[in-house]
């Protein structure tokens, strides 16, 4: 093993609390969720007596090598690192439609002028997606198209934004005519932006799928896992309804079969999205 190498395998394997150093908490989501990601962190330091730090997250390789200890990270991406990673929890969305269970949807949506009354009726619309790893605003997508016996032809020009929130203001603003868009996203942007509510409309919502979980690299202490699971779900609530979710609770690998399947029947038809251009919002692997 070179020098390199044996830098990052000792790092990927330190535990950051006989380092003395923070352990570090990164975001690869919606920058509309960092609020609640700061929360969450600075919770879990105060609860378990630790220093703490939140970082948004720039490559998934830092959750390998020992740079990230605990992410919030989209289902997708997590199925393809799960050997190095362990669901700790997932958040229970405020509202009726998610019956007290830690899914989110896929919301589709048009402009509230747009002519457009279901995803079928997309044919030839232009389309936006924010990464090509997120499950909500890509892989469903997908699985939408196969369910409709449609192929990477069924949209006109494809677009990506780089982010939910900017194919959210893509749509409003007419330059795309749709979009799949995380459905706690689009509830925090609504009620961010409430003039978003007179321009925007769902035509469709697409799951309900296993939401995005908190998770630990398997290299981090066995105990100091346990107890960031046990201090996550019982966080406190009142703070966390602030930004629409009721509580977390605890989460396993087998959680995210729903995602693996459709991920396989997905890779399986080797049907993809080619987007016109570079990407709108910023370059990077942390746009879900």
């Amino acid at each position: 093993m070179n020098a390199a190498r044996a830098a990052v395998a000792a790092r990927a394997t330190r535990n950051p609390i006989d380092s003395g150093r923070p352990l570090v908490f990164a975001s690869y989501l919606a920058p509309n969720m960092l609020p609640l990601y700061r929360f969450i962190t600075a919770s879990l330091g105060e609860r378990l007596g630790i220093e703490t730090h939140l970082e948004v997250g720039t490559s998934f390789s830092q959750l390998i090598d020992g740079e990230v200890d605990v992410a919030f990270l989209c289902g997708l991406p997590y199925l393809r690192l799960a050997k190095h990673l362990e669901p700790l929890a997932a958040p229970v969305l405020a509202g009726d439609r998610y019956r007290a269970q830690p899914v989110y949807f896929s919301d589709v949506i048009v402009a509230k002028d747009s002519r457009f009354q279901s995803f079928a009726d997309l044919r030839g619309a232009s389309w936006s997606f924010n990464d090509i790893d997120s499950h909500s605003g890509y892989l469903a997508t997908l699985v939408r198209l196969l369910d409709l016996g449609e192929t990477d032809q069924f949209f006109g020009r494809v677009v990506d934004a780089g982010w939910h929130q900017v194919s959210i203001e893509l749509v409003a603003e007419g330059r795309v005519d749709a979009s799949a868009v995380d459905s706690h996203v689009l509830a925090v942007e609504l009620r961010n932006r409430p003039e978003l509510q007179n321009r925007l409309r769902v035509i469709e919502s697409l799951g309900p799928s296993p939401i995005q979980p908190v998770v630990a690299r398997r290299a981090l202490d066995a105990r100091l896992r346990r107890e960031i699971r046990a201090a996550l779900v019982q966080m406190p609530t009142d703070r966390l309804r602030e930004d629409m979710v009721e509580r977390l609770v605890p989460i396993t690998d087998r959680s995210y079969d729903p995602i693996r399947k459709m991920l396989a029947k997905v890779n399986r038809a080797s049907l993809s999205l080619r987007a016109s251009g570079q990407p709108i919002g910023r370059p990077s692997e942390s746009r879900r």
